[in-house]
């Protein structure tokens, strides 16, 4: 079976001395159970796994009954050592603030349990690391799957990963494309909005949302304006709430709205979103052109590879930690900015979508960045990006 590259990490940091709570955290049907499954078959520790999922209600003393149960056998199997696996633990109220209490009984008592947290909503997370698990946690992120990853697992080519994207489920049904929408749909996009949208956040009008995911997701790689979105949506809302509802659809790592760079913030957050899907395949499942369709129309294809650049660098964006954007000034215009450290990047992608322009030399008089360069024709191949090392472009 394939092992991500996070395998090691994680595998390292479990065979260590009780340290930190490990934090596994990542969008839906990425590979996280997959892969704490895979470490916990090549550890020596006895381990007992649980997923929040599968708890009905939302009550956190669940997190408590799982310890003790754990504790209790360690007491019985006179174990030194044990692993707790709790998966989907955000899902739960009060979770952090039960975790930080049991953790520091078991610090306090000498206790060599270990424990590795499984999450995929960003924002639930992050919210109750910062504030309840401060200094006692370490996150290893994982995204969805790269071109490197498709192709070393299941053999893709490049104009493959471009159309279907990264999910590892949905690889075997590619030859038969409506089976394969249907699966992304029912399967992945629903699961992922159901459980970690409507169920962890504040949605008062939940099929406006969903226009908004299915409209953001065809515009991947596009901009349209939120009032001009709200215009082809049926249900009425208002342009503060159908930006709300993209933060939250960014936080579960299925749709972003990239801003406009600017030289200050207030220009940034007023401007026009530029739509970018996590995954290609989120792109193509509300797509009525097939993958033979779009890869014999240049215009078209422009637009996948566009987008699936967009998904790779927002991917590692929250890996590496640099900030995205795009950048247009009239006719000109720039695809990706990337910014890190006070250095910038700016990156225009080519594939026969569109005539070079000026926005990469208007670009570089007006903000000189570190670096700048085009992605496609006349420039880095679309594969050699798309398994580059985004830090190189800093060095």
């Amino acid at each position: 079976m394939y092992k991500r590259v996070q395998y090691q990490e994680v595998k390292s940091r479990l065979e260590e001395p009780r340290r930190f709570i490990q934090v596994l955290a990542g969008p839906r049907q990425v590979g996280k159970s997959t892969l704490i499954g895979q470490v916990v078959d090549d550890l020596s520790i006895p381990f007992s796994s649980y997923s929040a999922d599968d708890v009905p209600g939302v009550s956190s003393s669940w997190i408590s009954d799982v310890w003790e149960s754990v504790r209790a056998q360690m007491v019985i199997q006179a174990e030194k050592e044990h692993l707790l696996v709790i998966d989907e633990v955000q899902k739960l109220d009060n979770w952090s603030e039960v975790v930080k209490k049991e953790w520091d009984r078991d610090t306090r008592e000498g206790r060599s349990l270990k424990v590795v947290l499984l999450g995929s909503s960003r924002l639930l997370l992050k919210k109750g690391l910062t504030e309840s698990l401060a200094g006692r946690f370490e996150l290893i992120r994982m995204t969805h799957w790269s071109l490197l990853e498709m192709q070393d697992a299941f053999g893709w080519d490049t104009d493959t990963y471009i159309y279907y994207g990264g999910y590892p489920g949905a690889a075997s049904l590619v030859k038969d494309e409506v089976r394969w929408r249907n699966y992304v749909k029912d399967a992945l996009v629903e699961t992922a909005i159901s459980k970690d949208v409507l169920l962890t956040s504040n949605i008062y009008k939940p099929a406006l949302m969903r226009q908004l995911f299915e409209l953001g997701c065809s515009y991947s790689g596009e901009l349209l304006s939120l009032n001009k979105m709200l215009g082809q949506l049926q249900d009425a809302g208002n342009v503060t709430t159908l930006s709300n509802y993209l933060q939250i659809l960014d936080q579960s790592s299925l749709l972003a709205g990239l801003q406009k760079y600017a030289s200050d913030s207030a220009r940034k957050y007023n401007s026009i979103p530029k739509y970018q899907v996590y995954n290609n395949a989120l792109k193509n499942v509300y797509n009525s052109a097939t993958f033979l369709q779009s890869r014999g129309d240049p215009k078209q294809w422009g637009r996948e590879v566009e987008s699936a650049v967009g998904s790779y660098l927002i991917n590692q964006a929250e890996v590496i930690g640099f900030k995205l954007y795009y950048w247009r000034d009239g006719r000109d215009e720039v695809d990706f900015v990337i910014e890190k450290n006070n250095r910038l990047v700016g990156l225009e992608v080519k594939s026969g979508r569109r005539g070079m322009n000026n926005g990469l030399s208007v670009f570089r008089e007006l903000f000189r960045p570190y670096r700048t360069f085009v992605i496609g024709t006349n420039g880095i191949a679309i594969d050699e990006f798309l398994k580059a090392d985004i830090n190189l472009l800093f060095q």
